[in-house]
């Protein structure tokens, strides 16, 4: 059974075949696609997308978990989880993206506190490991404060948009932060 979290303001949950316009929505808006590594040009193409949220679960290498409010779970404002789940190190990749219209209001810290506790507790991770563009300090500062610690840079390792990209790289591990 799929594990929903709830926090004060969010309800996370399961993303479903019934959400592709919502992840649609968010992945090819050009204020959060500009610093994220996916994005969709159609509806149809973000298929490839809601597949992949699925193979996670079935192969057991992630989880990613829809964001929505309690009094309206069928609309989703971002999503965020985890993939590259090695469970023989216990580690795993922690991603995530958020809507604009719901930027600064703390949204994603909230959310991420109640799936970094989800993962130390009922995945069992050791560590937890996230990426960011090096040109976005946003989201390297909401890792920050959510005591993550800045494990290096990772330079020109990814190409997009006809240029090569640096990303910074934090880790989390249990017992650390929050």
């Amino acid at each position: 059974m799929f594990p929903t979290l709830e926090t004060p303001r969010f309800r996370l949950r399961e993303i479903t075949l019934a959400d592709t316009r919502a992840i649609f929505a968010g992945l090819s808006h050009p204020q959060v696609i500009r610093y994220y590594g996916v994005s969709y040009a159609t509806l149809e193409a973000t298929r490839v997308q809601m597949d992949w949220y699925r193979s996670l679960l079935r192969e057991r290498t992630g989880i990613w978990w829809g964001i929505c409010t309690p009094d309206n779970p069928a609309h989703l404002i971002g999503a965020c989880g985890y993939h590259e789940w090695d469970h023989g190190h216990r580690c795993a990749e922690l991603g995530y993206w958020l809507l604009p219209d719901y930027w600064g209001g703390g949204v994603m810290r909230e959310c991420l506190e109640a799936v970094i506790a989800h993962a130390f507790a009922a995945m069992r991770l050791h560590r937890i490991e996230a990426v960011v563009d090096l040109e976005n300090p946003a989201s390297s500062g909401l890792l920050r404060r959510l005591g993550f610690t800045h494990e290096g840079v990772r330079r020109e390792c990814e190409y997009k948009d006809g240029r090569y990209l640096s990303l910074d790289c934090f880790g989390l591990l249990a017992g650390e932060g929050r």
